[in-house]
């Protein structure tokens, strides 16, 4: 018996011994995602789908950075403080494989595009069956609609113009399953249009996944709906020139006729006031997606906030030489007010003012219903290269909004030209400091204009677009530069 005793607790031991081996051998990585886990209860998959969100208003993508980067490589702000840290180098087209913006706006695109390409594999793995079929659709469109929107990011500072042969120029890594571990990663670029394709069918799924709407007005702020993915299948359409497509969509969501309003889904339309957009509650009609900034929790901080480059830390004045100084904005206009005077190292100097609050909790705009009518206006009148009544219609919904002195008519234009310029002019003045203004002067083929000291930059030269990020080329052997 004495032996027997002895002999069981020997096995036991070796069997402890051997397990602790097999552990250390085969430990649970750090990193990796445990899909067991993360998937296991609704509300831990309804946190991940938060967490996407978060990704995507990180300070180095639409919390601020991305916004500041594709406004101060246009002409309508002045660099005030050389800082090499506040995109200094992205003002002036110095920027190298290696520098912040470049490295750092790369990692958190593809963080966010991680982040969805896991939540999708863990709900494939599992995480549908644990919230039911209908649920798992809305949560996996979400996923999809972030990661076409990071991808879009993407092409519009790393790749040249759809425009340029037609999408055939180098792309992006097109990153489709999550990273949960060590591995191979190596990838080659896809073609410009081979991303775009895919932004369209992650689009096209997320509209389909999509609810209406939800129950509350900030989740109809905050995160996708119908709506929204329709809403940036405009933006998207307009970048690659395929007028007709941005009509189809938008279509969809702006009924025929003045006053324009979405008739289906989450009721979309402009604010009588364009300055109720940026201050509380943020959660307006108009307002078709924004990152939310929540005191104490997950604000940006000075040096990526865009209230801090714009106006506070004022790292930026407004270019005087800008729309600022276009006689055609009235200074009786109400968007007028959103931008201030101030005196900067004894030189006065003009701020834009639509982000000010302090801690930096401001609302930051991915897409706003004045976006898709101006897109509808400008798509139908190149669509048809003529002076669309329809599109004038469009125009005066915006301007009017804020300048009701204004009427256009079709006296206005001479030529379709002058109506496509009357565009482009309208969205400079609605979107000034939300970070349009570069990417619709590369949509369309024209340089990036002078500014203060800083030369033009034409549409062929190299700087157009950023290099590709030094911590891509390093570890990604496939990868070429720009």
């Amino acid at each position: 018996m004495k032996k027997t005793i002895i002999y069981t607790l020997a096995l036991a031991a070796v069997m402890a011994t051997s397990c602790r081996k097999e552990a250390d051998l085969n430990p649970v990585s750090l990193n990796a995602v445990d899909f067991a886990t993360s998937f296991s209860t609704p509300d831990r998959i309804k946190a991940q789908v938060l967490g996407i969100y978060s990704g995507l208003k990180a300070g180095d993508f639409y919390g601020g950075r991305y916004i500041v980067y594709n406004e101060v490589r246009a002409d309508n702000f002045i660099n005030l403080t050389t800082n090499s840290v506040t995109a200094y180098q992205v003002w002036n087209f110095t920027t190298s494989n290696n520098a912040q913006e470049v490295t750092g706006f790369w990692g958190a695109a593809y963080s966010v595009i991680n982040r969805c390409n896991l939540f999708i594999d863990g709900m494939t793995a599992g995480g549908s069956a644990t919230v039911g079929t209908a649920l798992a659709a809305n949560y996996i469109a979400e996923a999809k609609m972030v990661r076409a929107i990071a991808y879009y990011s993407l092409l519009q500072l790393y790749a040249r113009p759809y425009w340029d042969g037609n999408g055939s120029k180098p792309g992006l890594p097109l990153r489709l399953k999550g990273n949960s571990g060590a591995g191979d990663f190596d990838l080659a670029r896809s073609t410009v249009a081979q991303v775009y394709a895919q932004i369209i069918t992650d689009l096209n799924d997320a509209e389909t996944g999509l609810p209406l709407s939800y129950t509350t007005a900030y989740d109809n702020t905050v995160r996708g709906h119908r709506n929204t993915a329709i809403a940036f299948k405009t933006r998207v359409y307009l970048t690659m020139q395929r007028y007709a497509d941005v009509i189809t969509e938008a279509n969809k969501i702006v009924s025929a006729t003045a006053p324009f309003t979405a008739t289906t889904g989450v009721a979309n339309a402009l604010q009588a006031n364009v300055a109720n957009v940026y201050k509380t509650p943020y959660t307006t009609t108009e307002s078709i997606l924004s990152s939310p900034m929540v005191v104490g929790a997950d604000i940006v901080g000075g040096q990526t906030a865009l209230g801090s480059y714009f106006h506070s830390v004022r790292e930026y004045k407004l270019n005087d030489a800008g729309i600022v100084a276009d006689a055609g904005w009235k200074t009786t206009d109400a968007r007028r007010t959103l931008v201030t005077s101030a005196t900067v190292a004894n030189v006065p100097s003009q701020l834009m003012s639509k982000f000010t609050s302090s801690p930096y909790s401001d609302y930051v705009p991915v897409i706003r219903y004045a976006e898709v009518l101006l897109s509808l206006g400008e798509a139908l009148a190149r669509s048809t290269n003529s002076v669309d009544a329809r599109a004038i219609s469009l125009l005066n919904a915006v301007r009017q909004r804020s300048d009701a002195t204004t009427t256009f008519s079709a006296a206005n234009f001479a030529t379709p030209q002058a109506l496509y310029d009357a565009f482009l002019k309208e969205r400079n003045i609605e979107f000034l400091g939300e970070g349009l203004r570069s990417p619709d002067l590369l949509r369309l083929g024209l340089d990036l204009p002078a500014k203060g000291t800083v030369s033009s930059v034409p549409s062929t030269d190299r700087r157009y677009i950023f290099p590709i990020s030094q911590s891509e080329l390093l570890y990604n052997r496939l990868m070429t530069d720009n």
